[in-house]
């Protein structure tokens, strides 16, 4: 790969910065710049990218904030070693998990209503005869930096003692399991999406950065939907893990991929 010109895109779209940015972090990740070597000066990388000086600064900054790049005096660039990162456990289950993200991260309460849901959360909810829900939108950071953005929607009719300062207090599902619901059963869906400039003023990204999007759809063991949740989370900073057993292998339970495609006739 070395000397050879990558053009990034000049559409509008992801600035040029992060553009290289991206591209850097993920040849990092890849081991292509192993960890203690050099990259190319501002120079070389300028010229393999067809880039200014300027815009390989700002993206080799956000690196070095990032604690994958450090500049050393009169020597060059260079990538830091790898952080040590412990090996994930065995899937905990679903409550531990919810428990394990409260306990870990900080909450900050946005906004909570009772509101008539949109058109596609009230299907989802099977909210009917202008059935009222509880909204709640948070961002919950570690260490003052933003992970996720979380916006729930529960039907009134079990939602009825979320408030702000309960959410300030307490995780969304503790509210619920005192209000008596018990989960059954999850759906969910990840996409990528652009991060709105709402959500990337929140998360500290860019208006248009690449986003993981998370709709989680948890019903109650009546088969009720009792919550439709919907978290965007920056591939810079979170992942999804997913430990499926042996025996769900080949299930539906394991997941799968569905395409959603417009097919014309003529």
């Amino acid at each position: 790969m070395n000397g050879t010109f990558m053009a990034l895109r000049r559409d509008p779209g992801t600035a040029l910065h992060r553009q290289l940015f991206m591209v850097l972090r993920d040849q990092i990740s890849q081991g292509i710049y192993a960890h203690g070597s050099a990259i190319p000066n501002e120079d070389e990388l300028g010229e393999r990218f067809g880039v200014s000086r300027i815009t390989v600064r700002r993206a080799v900054s956000d690196l070095e904030q990032l604690g994958l790049l450090e500049k050393r005096a009169g020597r060059g660039t260079f990538v830091c070693a790898a952080p040590v990162v412990p090996r994930q456990q065995a899937t905990l289950s679903f409550l531990d998990t919810l428990d394990k993200a409260a306990r870990e991260t900080e909450v900050q309460v946005l906004q909570v209503e009772s509101t008539s849901a949109p058109p596609t959360v009230a299907a989802r909810l099977e909210l009917v005869g202008g059935e009222m829900a509880v909204h709640a939108v948070r961002l919950r950071s570690s260490h003052g930096v933003p992970l996720m953005v979380t916006d729930a929607w529960v039907p009134q009719r079990v939602g009825g003692h979320i408030t702000r300062e309960a959410l300030q207090q307490r995780a969304l599902y503790e509210i619920l399991l005192a209000e008596g619901v018990k989960f059954g059963r999850m759906v969910q869906e990840v996409t990528a999406v652009a991060a709105t400039p709402e959500i990337a003023r929140l998360l500290k990204t860019d208006i248009g950065a690449p986003l993981l999007r998370l709709d989680r759809l948890l019903y109650d063991r009546r088969k009720l939907p009792v919550q439709h949740l919907t978290i965007h989370m920056t591939s810079e900073r979170s992942r999804l893990l997913i430990d499926t057993s042996v025996s769900a292998v080949n299930t539906a339970s394991a997941g799968r991929i569905v395409h959603d495609i417009q097919i014309w006739e003529s």
